[in-house]
């Protein structure tokens, strides 16, 4: 069991052993310290807060199932959390989600069909798949190239200053942005921004804003006149 919420370790563990979970171990760890454990462990079920790693939780649950390929992954979501981000925890082969949304005895019940070994996902989640012809793609690894188009998004470069700062050609931005927010199952920067920071892609310290293009907006009228007498 995956949860930050240490004070209420104790008495979940005894409820998810009451629902037929055996042996149940809660932990607070995240990233490789968490992998680590996981391998030490090699635990039958994960069950993870579904807000653990807060925006970017279906992402990370994506990774866990591309290195524990055999092991059965749980979310559960304690409060309201969204129901197309939840999508993606099953669209990156998270075998069951769960929610208190459903109510409490929904979810009760659901937990302990999970312990006899079968799947569950919220009917409102299913729902959401069920009804859209493209589904968001798995999760990926993010490379060092992905990560510096990431840190130099977050930092306001345009895709023109991106290309000129990477050496590399316009399509080739757009074909590396597009690979991050389907990755990441964002639709904006500002999102990206969010998820980089819980990642540790970048940190607040390295984000300044100031990309080579920086100009107020509106323009001065002379302007594009100025440009291009600097220009020449």
């Amino acid at each position: 069991m995956v949860s930050k919420d240490v004070n209420n370790h104790s008495f979940n563990k005894k409820l998810l052993e009451s629902l037929g979970f055996p042996f149940v171990t809660p932990t607070m760890l995240e990233n490789e310290p968490l992998n680590s454990q996981i391998r030490e462990l090699k635990p039958a079920i994960i069950i993870m807060e579904a807000d653990f790693y807060e925006c970017c939780t279906p992402y990370k649950m994506g990774l866990l199932r591309k290195e524990f390929k055999d092991t059965r992954l749980v979310a559960v979501s304690i409060g309201k959390y969204p129901d197309d981000l939840a999508m993606s925890f099953i669209t990156n082969k998270v075998d069951s989600y769960v929610t208190t949304t459903d109510g409490y005895d929904k979810l009760f019940k659901s937990l302990s069909e999970i312990a006899r070994g079968r799947d569950f996902v919220s009917p409102v989640v299913a729902k959401r798949i069920a009804i859209r012809k493209e589904k968001p793609d798995e999760a990926g690894n993010i490379t060092d190239r992905l990560k510096q188009v990431i840190r130099l998004i977050c930092n306001g470069f345009r895709d023109k200053a991106i290309a000129k700062t990477l050496g590399i050609s316009r399509s080739t931005v757009d074909n590396l942005k597009t690979t991050i927010f389907k990755f990441l199952n964002i639709d904006n920067a500002l999102e990206m921004i969010r998820v980089a920071l819980t990642l540790k892609i970048v940190n607040f310290d390295e984000l300044f804003f100031y990309p080579e293009d920086f100009t107020v907006s509106p323009k001065p009228k002379n302007y594009k006149q100025k440009k291009m007498r600097n220009e020449n």
